[in-house]
């Protein structure tokens, strides 16, 4: 069996830590901003960790 290609799509979203866990950016930061507070947006724009049980299917994805 051939090797498992990496998901490019993915792989531009998603970055692995140290740690092996997967960072991500927040949704929601594009557009109508001027509908969300200052602390949303505020909170927005930090990055976030994929949650444990969504690591494995997401690590497969972008093959690291």
């Amino acid at each position: 069996m051939g090797k498992m290609k990496t998901h490019k799509a993915s792989a531009k979203r998603f970055s692995l830590t140290g740690n092996g866990k997967i960072k991500m950016n927040h949704s929601q930061h594009r557009h109508n901003l001027g509908l969300k507070t200052q602390k949303r947006k505020r909170n927005l724009r930090k990055g976030a960790v994929l949650s444990k049980s969504m690591t494995p299917a997401y690590r497969t994805l972008i093959q690291k």
